[in-house]
């Protein structure tokens, strides 16, 4: 296991365990984060457990060329119930989504002090939001880090109504011009939508 010091720097993503969990400590400095987001690693932990860094193989992707759009979704679409912004509200979203509780997990892994590092990151350009809204009310969305190598790393996602979240995530993915979206690790609600897992490699070659 290695564990960080002060000096910003990230061990081979190869040397990472069958998990994908590369190393522990370090902090969440902005200039930490950039530079472990361009090589493959993000930070995940739940409350109260020591700052973690991920590198999993395979990494679980979509291609926007491969996004799926269900019949029922194209419907709830065209019904125009939603209304989908970028930017307007980031400190709700992750709000939001620091809050939502998750089928598995004990706790929020969106603490205070990642909650204030991807602020930070967004008031600099490097984060971005995608707010939901319906009669006014932020009704779900997500977060990320945008590359400027045309990947964006999707971070997390809430919805506070049925399909709000995928609204904001479809209408994301069909209005950008990214080559890649990081999902991290599998989910379901996200291979529903066109995600796959692809090997770690390949994965590397983007960034």
């Amino acid at each position: 296991m290695h564990f960080l010091t002060q000096k910003i720097e990230f061990p081979d993503v190869s040397e990472a365990t069958a998990e994908g969990l590369l190393a522990v400590g370090g902090d969440l400095s902005t200039e930490r984060l950039l530079h472990a987001y361009a090589y493959g690693i993000f930070p995940w932990f739940e409350d109260e457990e020591p700052l973690l860094w991920w590198s999993p193989d395979p990494r679980f992707v979509l291609f926007p060329k491969d996004l799926k759009v269900s019949k029922s979704m194209l419907q709830i679409l065209k019904k125009d119930l939603f209304k989908v912004t970028i930017n307007k509200n980031f400190e709700s979203v992750i709000e939001q989504c620091s809050i939502t509780k998750r089928e598995g997990q004990r706790g929020t892994w969106i603490t205070d002090d990642m909650k204030a590092a991807y602020i930070r990151l967004h008031r600099l350009g490097y984060a971005k939001s995608i707010e939901v809204w319906q009669d006014n009310e932020l009704v779900g969305g997500l977060y990320g880090v945008d590359l400027e190598n045309n990947v964006f790393c999707g971070e997390s996602m809430f919805a506070k109504v049925s399909n709000a979240s995928k609204v904001g995530f479809i209408h994301f993915v069909q209005n950008s011009n990214y080559n890649l979206i990081d999902c991290q690790i599998y989910t379901k609600h996200l291979e529903s939508l066109g995600a796959r897992h692809i090997p770690r490699q390949d994965f590397l070659k983007y960034l």
